[in-house]
């Protein structure tokens, strides 16, 4: 996994088409803003179909 670090107004980009923008943070949430084409789903981990969350990663962040 690589790890970030990013202020308000700076971006992420993935690839030539999607751009990620931290647009707020506030206390212990950061919005995010997401820009990608119509054919590029965008889901939560909690709503993405036929997913179910990476076992690995949670053992990882509970350290």
């Amino acid at each position: 996994m690589l790890v970030l670090s990013r202020k308000l107004g700076e971006k992420i980009l993935i690839g030539d088409n999607v751009v990620l923008t931290v647009v707020k943070v506030d206390r212990n949430q950061v919005r995010i803003g997401i820009e990608a084409p119509p054919d590029v789903a965008v889901f939560r981990e909690e709503i993405a179909p036929g997913r179910t969350a990476d076992p690995s990663f949670a053992s990882v962040a509970a350290h």
